[in-house]
């Protein structure tokens, strides 16, 4: 799971750590302002959170827009920009000046970022369909239309369904049912367990890959 950042905030870029590291002894926090992006990756590279404050002031709108073209949904592009200041600030030092502007590789990285999320979010929503459509397919009561073997069969599904449920770690369970057997959207599981809305995503994401991996065996009978 991706580490969060603190809030954003109109005036300050979020900071990917409480520590406060020392000033570069070549840039001021009055220098930021007027720094080129060549030496405010730098600074960022010898770790300081000001360099990163600055940067995000610059340029901050323009990835923003560069996620939402992508990501239409507000509160998501939100995750996806904290995500991306967060692996700027940990793969600094991979920038190389003699490649392009630090904004192309700023550009590059968020981009990378909005589409990944967007990929992910296609195969939470396929793996999600599947898994209804199993559910859909597993009745809880005997069937006119099948015979005696075959409602066997299904009561066998259903219980290794709900086998599988249990294995789930809680907070993933929790996430899956309160989704699936009560109807909640995730911004209300997000209020009803008093977590953040990239925290339920991220959990029913996980929650539906280990399920579908785990039906695999059975979904010639499904």
């Amino acid at each position: 799971m991706v580490q969060a950042l603190p809030p954003m905030v109109p005036t300050a870029c979020p900071l990917p750590s409480p520590v406060k590291f020392m000033m570069t002894p070549t840039l001021t926090h009055d220098g930021f302002s007027s720094a080129t992006d060549e030496a405010l990756m730098g600074a960022i590279t010898d770790r300081n959170e000001n360099a990163l404050e600055a940067l995000y002031q610059r340029h901050g709108e323009t990835l923003r827009s560069i996620i939402e073209s992508v990501i239409h949904e507000q509160a998501e592009a939100e995750d996806v920009l904290q995500e991306t200041l967060l692996q700027i600030w940990k793969q600094a030092q991979n920038y190389a000046p003699r490649v392009g502007k630090p904004l192309g590789w700023l550009t590059t990285i968020t981009r990378r970022r909005a589409i990944d999320r967007l990929r992910r979010r296609q195969a939470y929503i396929r793996v999600k369909d599947r898994y209804q459509e199993q559910i859909n397919e597993l009745p809880g009561g005997a069937s006119t239309t099948v015979d005696g073997d075959e409602e066997m069969e299904r009561a066998d599904l259903r219980c290794y369904l709900r086998e599988q449920m249990s294995a789930l770690p809680e907070f993933q369970r929790q996430a899956l049912e309160l989704s699936f057997f009560r109807g909640m959207s995730h911004r209300e599981i997000a209020a009803s367990t008093k977590n953040p809305l990239g925290t339920v995503k991220t959990r029913l994401e996980l929650g539906l890959q280990k399920l579908h991996a785990w039906l695999k065996p059975v979904q010639h009978k499904i």
